[in-house]
């Protein structure tokens, strides 16, 4: 199937759905049996979508679960209340008191928070890498290297990462990849495809796609998904399935939404690229862009957010910038169908290992659904304001 069509379809097999169109929220803490048959057949079966106990998960659960996939290619799919805590869960899965982690230094900062401030006092080493290393990660590994994160293209700064290569090089060493795949959804990039073992979405952002629901995935391979799902159930990880079911939904529409973020974002983008108050525009479909080979090879397109660099800006000028928008609202996560804006004025802080080249303000957008027009004339005006300041 084409990939609109799997969207549409994924995860709605009748076994699901009965004679609804939708899987239906089935809410349960205590699953029941009529006999001791029974429940020893779902106690064995447990981890392969049959009822068992609320937290393993209902009919609601396994439907996007199987539908996640069908649309990622993974075995298995563990669900968390959040995106972060899906890396966490994911992490801990594989990670124990003497390992080393390589973590990509342009992670999104509540990973790099994880690191430094949980995984540390666990005994757990953290070395950070270039996002552009590529196959050269190999001279970073250790014998005690458990586990290689990556997140392409990064938060912020949107490098885009030589996946492929630096999975071949995981494997030689049996060290797992994760991935946190929630810039490209679970539709831009195939990560499976590409050697990932673990895949990690925040379905905060696209896949739930109104700014109304919080909710994680991690998927695995067929090796790693038996350890990732029991450890993760270990840890005490669940989601609602009210939540899930929105999830559900949201994956309906999820082509199209994203096809009218790219086309917004691009055109918003390219028309920052020509204001004499910008230094660089950060997004991966731009040829300049780090990264923009791996771009074109692996993602199918892109979607709602990029960054800019401002040539220079004073926190007075930056706060005018940002204050009076009309339509671009302020705030964290991204993914719905509103625009965003947040600043960053020292993306260096947020780097060990390499240098942000640039002295001003960092600026990332979200590009929503609104008609590009009424955006354009609202970052026209937010320049006007900063030349005031």
């Amino acid at each position: 199937m084409k990939k609109n069509t799997q969207l549409i379809h994924a995860g709605r097999g009748k076994k699901w759905t009965g004679s609804a169109v939708n899987p239906p929220i089935v809410r349960a803490s205590t699953i029941v049996f009529e006999t001791m048959e029974e429940l020893k057949n779902a106690s064995k079966n447990k981890g392969n979508a049959v009822p068992y106990y609320g937290r393993r998960g209902t009919a609601t659960h396994f439907a996007f679960q199987e539908a996640m996939c069908e649309l990622e290619g993974g075995a298995g799919c563990a669900l968390y209340p959040c995106g972060a805590a899906a890396i966490s869960g994911a992490l801990l899965a594989f990670l124990k008191a003497g390992d080393h982690l390589l973590m990509v230094d342009t992670a999104y900062e509540p990973t790099r928070g994880l690191c430094e401030k949980v995984l540390a006092g666990l005994g757990i080493e953290t070395s950070y890498y270039d996002p552009l290393l590529g196959a050269e990660i190999k001279t970073l590994i250790r014998p005690n290297t458990k586990v290689i994160f990556l997140e392409s293209p990064g938060s912020l700064t949107m490098e885009v990462q030589d996946i492929p290569a630096i999975c071949q090089v995981a494997k030689a060493h049996n060290i797992i990849t994760m991935l946190d795949n929630t810039w490209a959804s679970p539709i831009l990039c195939r990560p499976f495809e590409l050697g990932v073992d673990i895949s990690i979405q925040a379905a905060t952002k696209y896949i739930i796609g109104h700014s109304d629901v919080m909710l994680g995935t991690a998927s695995a391979n067929e090796q790693h998904w038996p350890q990732l799902r029991e450890q993760s159930y270990l840890l005490g990880y669940c989601a609602s399935p009210d939540d899930v079911y929105q999830a559900s939904r949201g994956l309906r529409t999820l082509g199209v939404r994203l096809k009218q973020h790219e086309k917004n974002a691009l055109e918003v983008a390219e028309w920052l690229a020509q204001r004499p108050e910008v230094e660089t525009v950060r997004h991966p479909a731009f040829p300049e862009h780090p990264g923009h080979p791996f771009f074109q090879r692996d993602f199918n397109g892109s979607n709602g957010l990029f960054s800019f660099v401002l040539k220079q800006g004073s926190a007075a000028q930056v706060q005018a910038f940002i204050e009076g928008m009309q339509h671009f609202k302020m705030g964290f996560s991204w993914g719905g169908y509103e625009s965003l804006i947040t600043a960053v004025p020292n993306v260096q802080a947020l780097r060990s290992v390499t240098h942000w080249p640039y002295a001003g303000p960092l600026l990332r957008l979200h590009i929503g659904l609104e008609d590009p027009e009424d955006l354009l004339a609202d970052l026209e005006q937010a320049f006007a304001r900063m030349a005031l300041a």
